[in-house]
């Protein structure tokens, strides 16, 4: 898929961390792009928008919270 028109962005949550973060495109038709933002002309890991929602809902569920 050609993502030269995906549009990056960090989560909020990002702060000043020395960019080891990942970024999401959401406004690719059919497809949720996923980078690292340290190797940003790395490769990109896609999903499905419902597959992104899923994942997405997951962590706000806390579903992949670390056991104590």
């Amino acid at each position: 898929m050609d993502l030269s028109a995906a549009v990056w962005r960090k989560s909020s949550f990002s702060g000043d961390n020395g960019g080891q973060c990942v970024e999401v495109a959401s406004n690719l038709p059919g497809a949720v792009a996923v980078r690292d933002s340290k190797d940003p002309d790395g490769p990109a890991l896609l999903f499905t928008p419902a597959e992104w929602r899923t994942f997405v809902g997951g962590v706000k569920s806390g579903a992949f919270d670390r056991l104590a």
